[in-house]
């Protein structure tokens, strides 16, 4: 049995702290500033719990002794903190972060770190990664890659359309930072809710939009290998121009707190949600001009009698996977791992992979 440090018991570390610790291969202790979050978890005789302050790096040091990996559910401006701590305490380190920021710093932690560092565990970037390179690397010559995916209310009953499924800092900070794109085999930033397109999906209408982050690492590996590459996040139409209303006509992207405070008191939480992945990929292949694209829509589920929502599961799913890869040893063990060095298959066919298998992929997605 491993041992991991699991820091943050919010609404994806709570179901992470499920999935590990109710199989047999996991201890898990989870780390939460609040212990009120830490009262909330169900008991396991896998799981432990511990009130910690992560930016308190004595402390950080000592719960991390002994732990095979640093698991951080943490808001992005607070996991910098655990990635250093895992870098200098030789422990394999995963994140969910989205911010460009923090996965460079993981980057250069990764270059003489003894054990191995990886960002970016989710959904986009994450899951989405992986799926979209399984795509693009069976391609003799790559032209578009497109990575659409949305986490929505199943039930829209606001004028956003809109409910709060995961992190809210998260949400404001791909709405708010730069987005990095690949335009006529350029590499540059692209600025966010801008590039707005309508597309269809099983009878649906949406809209998808420049939000940063979501490409992780793509860029870099297909950078002079593809002529367009784009991440745009998918919301039910008329939600890109109120938000363009919110953070740029109004200012509220220069008061973030405030916005923060406003979307937590008037939108509310809920479990019954649709997480939507959607990528087309097109370029020459065999000498013909084709096009090949992967379509998933999640759902809420109940796992150990809980209902849990669809980008809970779909979050907890990406970053429990590559740590179960990362013990089985079908990983990097050192340095810096990316979300395109996990096969498709190994991933879709793991036991916390599978929430996202469809039929079709009992067979090889190529």
């Amino acid at each position: 049995m491993k041992n991991v440090l699991l820091l943050g018991s919010g609404k994806i570390g709570a179901i992470i702290t499920e999935l590990l610790s109710a199989c047999d291969d996991y201890h898990v202790t989870v780390a939460d500033l609040d212990k009120s979050n830490l009262e909330r978890l169900t008991p396991h005789k896998n799981l432990s719990t511990l009130v910690l302050d992560v930016t308190d790096r004595q402390a950080l040091d000592k719960a991390l002794d002994g732990q095979f990996a640093a698991l951080s559910a943490c808001p992005f401006n607070i996991t910098k903190f655990v990635a250093q701590a895992a870098a200098a305490n030789a422990v394999h380190y995963f994140d969910l972060t989205e911010d460009v920021a923090c996965t460079n710093l993981v980057r250069a932690l990764a270059k003489d770190s003894k054990a191995a560092l990886m960002p970016q565990c989710g959904l986009a970037p994450g899951f989405i990664t992986i799926a979209a390179y399984e795509l693009a690397k069976h391609f003799d010559e790559l032209h578009n890659v497109h990575m659409r995916v949305g986490a929505l209310p199943k039930y829209p009953s606001n004028g956003l359309k809109y409910n709060l499924t995961w992190s809210t800092d998260g949400l404001i900070n791909e709405y708010c930072n730069p987005c990095e794109a690949i335009v006529e085999g350029r590499l540059m930033q692209v600025p966010p809710l801008e590039e707005l397109e309508s597309f269809s999906l099983d009878g649906v209408s949406y809209e998808a939009f420049n939000t940063s982050g979501g490409l992780g690492t793509l860029c870099d590996t297909l950078n002079g290998k593809v002529r367009n590459l784009n991440y745009r996040t998918v919301r039910y139409p008329g939600h890109r121009d109120i938000m363009k209303v919110l953070l740029q006509d109004l200012r509220l992207m220069d008061r973030r707190p405030l916005l923060k405070e406003i979307f937590e008191t008037s939108l509310p939480l809920t479990y019954q949600d649709v997480v939507l992945v959607f990528i087309n990929v097109s370029g020459i292949k065999d000498g013909q001009l084709v096009q090949e694209s992967y379509a998933n829509k999640i759902y809420s589920k109940t796992i150990n009698d809980k209902l849990w929502s669809a980008i809970q599961i779909t979050t907890a799913s990406g970053i429990c996977t590559v740590l179960d890869l990362m013990a089985q040893g079908k990983l990097a063990q050192q340095g810096f791992v990316k979300q395109e060095d996990v096969l498709f298959e190994d991933f879709i066919n793991n036991r916390f992979g599978q929430y996202y298998q469809r039929e079709v992929d009992r067979q090889p997605l190529n």
